[in-house]
C-alpha cells in the first residue's frame, strides 16, 4: 500500500508537470518548440545520418600531402625545429656554454643569440597552411643592465634543462619555476625563457622534458596504449581521460570513429559525454578546456596522423573561441617555430557560428553583446592571412561583428539541456553544415 501510494503521488507529480511543461503559452515550451522546429528545418531528427561525413573523408583520402619546409626554399629563412633525443639535448647545451666560456676567455664577456619570437617575425606559408617563425636573431647580453636579468635566467634554466636531460627525466613547468623563485619572480618568466631556449637549440619544446600539468581530456571510440597500458576511453565515465603530458608515449591507437569532435568548453564536453554521443555517432570527442596545452594539441595531430578522419569544431561564436580553433590549426604565435608537429590543419568549423545565431533561433536573451575589445579582437581575425583566403570564414566573421553579438555553447540549452547533443549537432552532421 506505501509502494502504492508512493507511485500514485509521483505519477500525478510528473503529471502535473507535465502539463505545466506543455502548457500554451508557456515561455519555456514555446522557446524548446522553435529551437526544435528550426533544427528539425536544418536537419536534425531521425536516426544518425552520417553521409555527408562518410563523403568528407572521400575527399580527404584524394587530398595531396602538404610539401615539406626545405621543398618550399625557406629553409634559411625559418627556423625549424626537430624532435631530439636526451643526449642530443644534453650535448647541444653544452655546446652553447662551450662557446659562451670561450667569450669570456676572450674578453667579451658572455651571451645568447636568441630568435626573435614578436609578431614580426611570424610568417604564414599558404603552402603548409600554418604559421612559421622567421629566423631573426636578437642578442642578449649579461653586461647590458635591461638584459641582465634574462640573460640571468636564461643562463639557469639552460643548467635546470641539462640536470633534467642527464637524468632522463620529466619535470613540470611548475616545478622548474620553484627550483628558484626568487630569480624567476613570476611562471612566465621561466616558461617563456623555455620556448626561447628551444628555439635557440633547435629542438621541439617536448624534448627539453619541461612539460605543463595534464589538462585537456578525451572520451570516446579509441584505444591506445599508454606508456605500455591499454586504455579504452569509452570505459571513462563521464569526465573521460586526461589527455598525458607525455604524448610520446602514447602508441598503438585504434578507432573505428567516424569523425573528431573537438570542442572548446569542458561543460560542452560534459553533456556530450553524459549523454554518450558517440554511440550514436561514431567519434572521439577531445576537449582542450579553453586555450589549450602543448599536450592537447599534440594528441590531436597524433589522432589525425594515425586514423586520418575528420575533425569538427564546436567552439563558442565569439572572437575568443575563433581564436583558439586557430591554435589548433595554424599554431599560436609563442609556439610557431613548432609549428609542423603542434599544427592540424583542416579543422571544419561546424558551430557555434554567428550564422547559427539566427538560424537555429538563439533568443536574445542568451546572445551576448560584443565590447569594444571584442570587436577589435575579431577585426584582427580579418587580417590575418589564413583567414582571409577562406571566404565562408570571412562572411562569419563579419556577420559577427556587423551584429555586435556572440553567444556561449551553452546558449543552446535553452531549448533544453540535451538540445546540443539530440537535436543540434545531429542536423549539423546530417546537413554536412560546416565550412
Amino acid at each position: 500500500r506505501g509502494d502504492w501510494k508512493v507511485e500514485a503521488v509521483t505519477g500525478l507529480a510528473v503529471g502535473d508537470m507535465s502539463a505545466k511543461r506543455s502548457a500554451p503559452g508557456d515561455s519555456e515550451s514555446g522557446e524548446r518548440k522553435r529551437g526544435k522546429k528550426a533544427a528539425a528545418a536544418a536537419g536534425g531528427g531521425g536516426p544518425a545520418d552520417l553521409t555527408k561525413l562518410i563523403q568528407l573523408r572521400k575527399v580527404m583520402e584524394t587530398e595531396d600531402e602538404l610539401p615539406a619546409l626545405t621543398s618550399l626554399g625557406l629553409k634559411d629563412e625559418v627556423i625549424q625545429v626537430d624532435e631530439m633525443d636526451d643526449p642530443d639535448v644534453k650535448t647541444a647545451i653544452e655546446e652553447v656554454m662551450l662557446e659562451i666560456a670561450a667569450s669570456i676567455l676572450a674578453g667579451r664577456g658572455f651571451g645568447f643569440k636568441i630568435p626573435s619570437r614578436t609578431s614580426t617575425s611570424q610568417l604564414y606559408v599558404s603552402q603548409l597552411d600554418r604559421m612559421v617563425l622567421k629566423k631573426v636573431l636578437k642578442d642578449r647580453v649579461f653586461a647590458n643592465t635591461s638584459q641582465v636579468r634574462k640573460t640571468t635566467i636564461t643562463t639557469r634554466v639552460l643548467e635546470l634543462i641539462h640536470q633534467v636531460v642527464s637524468k632522463q627525466i620529466h619535470i613540470t613547468k611548475r616545478d622548474l619555476f620553484y627550483t628558484d623563485v626568487k630569480l624567476f619572480g613570476k611562471q612566465e618568466e621561466s616558461d617563456s625563457v623555455l620556448d626561447d631556449i628551444a628555439c635557440m637549440i633547435g629542438c621541439t619544446r617536448t624534448s627539453l622534458n619541461v612539460v605543463a600539468s595534464d589538462k585537456g581530456v578525451v572520451v570516446g571510440r579509441v584505444t591506445f596504449l599508454e606508456d605500455g597500458d591499454h586504455i579504452d576511453c569509452t570505459k571513462m565515465g563521464v569526465g573521460g581521460k586526461a589527455i598525458p603530458a607525455l604524448v610520446h608515449k602514447i602508441t598503438n591507437i585504434k578507432s573505428d570513429a567516424q569523425f573528431i569532435l573537438l570542442v572548446e568548453k569542458d561543460a560542452a564536453f560534459m553533456r556530450l559525454a553524459e549523454d554518450r554521443f558517440y554511440n550514436k555517432y561514431p567519434c572521439i570527442i577531445v576537449t582542450g578546456k579553453g586555450q589549450p596545452d602543448v599536450a592537447s594539441r599534440l594528441f590531436l595531430r597524433m589522432l589525425k596522423q594515425s586514423l586520418k578522419i575528420p575533425i569538427l569544431a564546436l567552439m563558442d561564436s565569439d572572437p575568443h573561441g575563433i581564436r583558439i580553433m586557430c591554435t589548433y590549426m595554424k599554431s599560436s604565435k609563442a609556439m610557431s617555430y613548432d609549428s609542423d608537429s603542434l599544427a592540424t590543419g583542416d579543422i571544419k568549423w561546424l558551430g557555434v557560428r554567428p550564422s547559427d545565431l539566427n538560424k537555429y533561433k538563439i533568443p536574445e536573451q542568451c546572445r551576448l553583446d560584443m565590447d569594444e575589445k571584442d570587436i577589435k579582437e575579431a577585426t584582427t581575425l580579418l587580417d590575418s592571412d589564413f583567414i582571409i583566403k577562406n571566404s565562408q570564414w570571412v562572411q562569419e566573421i563579419e556577420m559577427m561583428i556587423k551584429m555586435k553579438k556572440k553567444a556561449e555553447i551553452q546558449a543552446l540549452s535553452s531549448f533544453g539541456f540535451q538540445y546540443l547533443t539530440e537535436e543540434y549537432l545531429p542536423a549539423k552532421i546530417k546537413a554536412g553544415d560546416w565550412i
